[in-house]
């Protein structure tokens, strides 16, 4: 029965997510006595104080929040399995639980462009991994549809707590930034932030700032005024992922063991994004009508009768103001909250196909895979974590 610390924030979402996915893996396969470790005992003690007591209570493995300053390789000296959750940046000596983190800049970034936003921002920290990482995949993605010169960034110099922030020089930012803008935050903590100091100097959200998360910690984007959107990640299916390397790590203690890899899924929009950025009346006109009616069969035709507009015309100035034709414009939409509800029902692929106006299911299956790469059988099977299954080299969980 393998004895395993649990050493992070359990006020944090993330952390509770992969708790839930240690135990339930724990649960299908031999019972683990796992001790939750409050994290003040590692700033109090530092790491050799954690080994001491992990030796006397004959730990088997440990899973934690280390600063990069500890000597991590100091559990495995002595026996014990180590893996590092995310912190600042990654570690050489021992496996970490990790993200896809460009992966989740370049969802945000591709968020917003199809909201028809001209102008972008990135907020977070510098030299941290996380943060850099998501900074660069937003950046790369406005890049490959050439808005990157529109990009705007602010990082915070000091990483000292993630409900820190200064809020002059944040005010002074956002008020310089071009409107309406949408900023991509780290993470909901310091999305949260800029809802905060929007309130405290006027601007308002989402008509000047957009605001979009990441982590969909509901505690925190329930309590941001407007509620805040948020890119949501696999971090269940992470945790039983780092519980099964936890496994082969106790009973192969000098083999080679890569990293977990966290992929984001989806973005669930809430207010603090809910708009269309665009100065065409016309163009958004189409694009409220769009969003309210996707689970239809849509045609040109229907959304070319409510503008004074030949159908020729509103196509052309559709994509140029989007940057997509009108009918991929819909289709990605579909394919979205399609997806969407593959990993938050339960429902069969038909019942989905049905809710959301698909009648051919062999068509929806072909657009869903020249969208998304794989079927919508494949897509629900590598997300959901029910259907976990083992993976060759690095866990990727996506």
């Amino acid at each position: 029965m393998p004895r395993v610390i649990l050493l992070t924030d359990l006020s944090e979402e993330y952390a509770k997510k992969l708790l839930k996915g240690i135990v339930r893996y724990a649960k299908e396969h031999e019972p683990w006595v796992l001790c939750k470790m409050p994290f003040s005992y590692r700033v109090e003690h530092e790491v050799e104080g954690v080994l001491d007591w992990a030796k006397k209570w004959k730990a088997d493995g440990i899973i934690a929040q280390f600063y990069n300053t500890d000597r991590v390789g100091i559990f495995r000296e002595n026996g014990i399995a180590a893996i590092a959750q995310d912190f600042k940046s990654r570690f050489t000596e021992i496996p970490n639980i990790t993200g896809a983190h460009k992966l989740a800049g370049k969802m945000g970034a591709d968020y917003y462009v199809r909201k028809g936003f001209k102008h972008f921002a990135f907020y977070g920290f510098k030299d941290i991994v996380w943060s850099s990482e998501r900074c660069l995949g937003f950046r790369e993605e406005l890049d490959r549809y050439q808005l990157g010169t529109r990009f705007y960034e602010y990082r915070n110099d000091d990483f000292k707590d993630l409900w820190y922030y200064e809020s002059a020089p944040l005010i002074a930012w956002l008020k310089a930034l071009p409107k309406p803008v949408g900023i991509m935050a780290c993470d909901d903590n310091q999305g949260h932030h800029i809802a905060e100091v929007c309130k405290q100097c006027g601007l308002k959200i989402p008509e000047e700032i957009a605001v979009l998360g990441v982590d969909n910690d509901e505690a925190v984007c329930t309590l941001s005024d407007p509620p805040l959107s948020s890119i949501n990640q696999a971090v269940e299916k992470g945790g039983y992922e780092t519980a099964r390397l936890m496994t082969r790590m106790i009973q192969n203690p000098d083999g080679h063991h890569e990293d977990v890899i966290v992929q984001p899924t989806h973005v669930t929009t809430r207010h603090s994004t809910d708009m269309y950025a665009t100065n065409d009346k016309y163009i958004a006109t189409a694009l409220r009508y769009i969003h309210q009616h996707a689970d239809r069969k849509l045609t040109i035709d229907q959304i070319t009768r409510l503008v004074p507009l030949s159908r020729r015309l509103l196509e052309s100035r559709f994509k140029q103001e989007i940057g997509v034709p009108i009918y991929n414009y819909i289709m990605n939409l579909r394919i979205e909250r399609f997806a969407f509800q593959l990993l938050e029902t339960s429902d069969t692929i038909i019942e989905i196909a049905d809710t959301s106006g698909f009648s051919d299911y062999k068509n929806i299956a072909r657009q869903f895979k020249k969208i998304k790469g794989c079927t919508p059988t494949e897509y629900r099977m590598k997300n959901v974590l029910r259907n976990v299954s083992p993976t060759q080299g690095r866990y990727l969980i996506d």
